[in-house]
């Protein structure tokens, strides 16, 4: 099963939020925290990488904070997770530290070529989406507009920013 980590949907979550703020000031982490209910110590542990990758920028002191550190149309959505997660890769032959030949089936393996694609393929939606997109509303309950019938469920606030459904449990 392929499935997001916590740590991606978090961190995606935390970077519409500041998407939403771009050009308002920073936001602190647990102002972040409160509106998407999660806790700001994980947040905290999330904003190192994504400050590492030159996605946020912070400001300390009593007004300080977290911002994009470009526009949201400047973002995607695949940045947000190599930043966190690193390359996407659905096997481990296809991760970038993968020893070519260190596989005994290797030679004769023919589903790598599956997963190549799966990769492709995912890559190529996580990275053709930009925060600016994902904010943006489709139609007035506020569903972005790339989002399918399947997936428009909305929080109690009707923000498509941070999506919370019955089943999706607390911070989810």
């Amino acid at each position: 099963m392929l499935q997001v980590s916590q740590r991606a949907h978090y961190g995606l979550r935390a970077m519409t939020q500041l998407a939403k703020a771009y050009g308002e000031g920073p936001l602190s982490l647990a102002d972040i925290a409160g509106v998407e209910r999660m806790p700001a110590g994980y947040l905290e542990q999330l904003a190192i990488p994504l400050r590492k990758a030159g996605l946020i920028e912070g400001t300390r002191g009593a007004h300080g904070g977290y911002r994009l550190a470009r526009p949201p149309a400047d973002l995607t959505v695949g940045a947000v997770i190599r930043a966190l997660e690193g390359p996407v890769a659905p096997v481990e032959c296809l991760f970038v530290e993968y020893v070519p030949g260190s596989c005994v089936r290797e030679p004769v393996c023919l589903s790598r070529s599956v997963w190549q694609r799966v990769k492709q393929s995912v890559d190529q939606v996580l990275d053709s989406i930009t925060l600016a997109e994902l904010c943006s509303t489709g139609d007035e309950r506020g569903v972005p507009a790339f989002v399918t019938i399947g997936d428009n469920r909305l929080n109690e606030a009707g923000d498509p920013c941070s999506i919370a459904g019955p089943s999706a449990g607390p911070g989810r």
